[in-house]
């Protein structure tokens, strides 16, 4: 069998890290056995559905790096081949035109209720006579379109993820609406369960791989798979992505979509890795670290989890840490001057590169995600850094003043440079009759605003070639002084 899976958002709404961990097993799934990834979009909710929607979904499963065979396909494009499949399921027999009112229903759900039954349509109007019918259009009732189920039959597949399941037909809420209400002769918009069935057959989907939210949906879709006389897909319902209180993920968790882990600095290869991680096991041996495409070649159903998958903060930041740390220094830079830039930290890219890149250097071993780097590295790029408190008394401790005017001293005669920048320290730890810790201490205030931060010496190399150490170690001086 040629393998054809799809991935079928619906654009009101950004891309969901549901629909896009779904958009990774499909593809892994499709690249292990040669086969064919499709992109549809799922539109026919118009009042919901936007084009800015649309773009970010394209935009976020293009920087996830799940580039598409087949699509985008819009379901909006389709609307009259629905139309026709509907017609054919109303000539066969399978489907009827049902009149009631949203009162009837209402009172027909509260009997139900009130008998302690489960809420299911009653299939009252599957069977209406020529004049029932005429006289429901005489009082000007829209009729919705519903295909017929029945509560006899048993429903079985054989899942991908869940083995052997089985649905029986009086549990899947009586005859289904395929169609909203419309008038009288005419067929309204086709509803969910319809026109994925008519697409996926269209499209010669041969495997259906979804969450697991949607395998009450599964049965009805068979029936109707059966009804329009094609062939029934391959199903394979993937495990939720849970939050820490085993709940599914949603925006009360905060962030969901992939545009917001990528605004937080996380890189499209480790949301993609850790994606693939929420529900699927590599195989004994294989690295947690890995790429689409090595994972690609392991991808196998029986290795996803029917558990629902725990989101894990801690573990996607140390997989984004592995691949900001084992990025070449050039991408990482070109990561990091936009955000920079973001900042409002004025450099000029092409001219500062060879700084820039050392900034990166600097930095790099030490990020989680990319906007790690700008509050990292501030006191690199402003004129006037501030003191935090711990640093503003660092440098009023006894002997400091005296430290950072032997320093500046040095410097009226001493370049800084790798060579340099220790005898230059040197001097300030002479001057003071201090150890050289209070001094690298005191100098890592004046230098940083800050008790805390990367390397030093590297930071002051850094800071000179900008021009700027002195001004600082100056402005650190006063606040010494003062305290004399």
């Amino acid at each position: 069998m040629s393998v054809r899976v799809r991935i079928a958002p619906s654009p009101t709404g950004k891309l969901h890290i549901g629909t896009a961990r779904t958009a990774v097993f499909n593809w892994l799934f499709a690249r292990h056995n040669g086969g064919r990834f499709v992109l549809r979009i799922e539109d026919t909710d118009l009042e919901r559905s936007r084009s800015e929607f649309t773009d970010n979904i394209l935009d976020g499963l293009k920087w996830l790096g799940l580039n598409w065979d087949e699509g985008p396909v819009f379901q909006t494009q389709r609307t009259e081949l629905y139309r026709q499949k509907i017609q054919e399921l109303l000539d066969k027999g399978l489907a009827y035109r049902a009149y009631d009112t949203p009162a009837e229903l209402d009172a027909m759900r509260e009997a139900q209720k009130s008998r302690n039954e489960a809420p299911r349509y009653d299939n009252r109007h599957r069977d209406l006579t020529p004049e029932q019918e005429a006289a429901f259009i005489a009082e000007g009732r829209q009729p919705v379109i519903r295909f017929k189920i029945d509560d006899d039959r048993e429903i079985s597949w054989t899942d991908l993820v869940r083995g052997m399941v089985t649905w029986k037909g009086r549990d899947l809420g009586g005859d289904m609406v395929i169609a909203r209400a419309s008038a009288a002769g005419e067929i309204g918009a086709p509803l969910y369960n319809f026109v994925v069935v008519v697409d996926d057959i269209d499209m010669g989907i041969s495997h259906v791989i979804r969450g697991e939210d949607h395998i009450g949906n599964t049965p009805k879709q068979i029936l109707l798979y059966e009804a329009l006389g094609a062939s029934v897909p391959e199903f394979g319902h993937t495990p939720l992505i849970l939050n820490q209180a085993g709940a599914k993920l949603s925006k009360r968790d905060g962030v969901t979509s992939i545009s917001d882990f990528r605004e937080m600095g996380y890189t499209p290869e480790a949301i993609a890795n850790y994606m693939t991680l929420l529900g699927w096991s590599p195989p004994e041996g294989m690295s947690e670290i890995f790429t689409l495409e090595e994972a690609a070649k392991q991808f196998s159903f029986d290795r996803v989890n029917k558990a629902g998958a725990k989101f894990d903060w801690d573990k996607l930041n140390w997989i984004n840490s592995q691949y900001l740390h084992h990025k070449p220094l050039g991408e990482l830079t070109d990561l990091l001057i936009p955000l920079w830039q973001a900042a409002g930290y004025e450099f000029d890219p092409t001219g500062d590169r060879p700084w820039l890149e050392q900034v990166a250097a600097l930095v790099g071993p030490s990020l989680v995600k990319l906007n790690d780097a700008v509050e990292m590295t501030r006191y690199l790029f402003v004129p006037d850094v501030g003191f935090t408190d711990a640093a503003t008394q660092q440098l009023q401790q006894p002997s400091v003043g005296t430290a950072l005017q032997g320093i500046l001293t040095a410097l009226d005669t001493t370049a800084v440079t790798p060579d340099t920048v220790q005898d230059v320290i040197q001097q300030g730890v002479q001057a003071a009759g201090v150890k050289k810790g209070v001094v690298m201490k005191s100098l890592r205030a004046a230098l940083t605003g800050d008790l805390q931060g990367p390397d030093l010496v590297q930071s002051w190399l850094l800071l000179h070639q900008r021009q700027i150490d002195k001004a600082r170690l100056n402005q650190a001086l006063a606040i010494a002084q003062s305290a004399a």
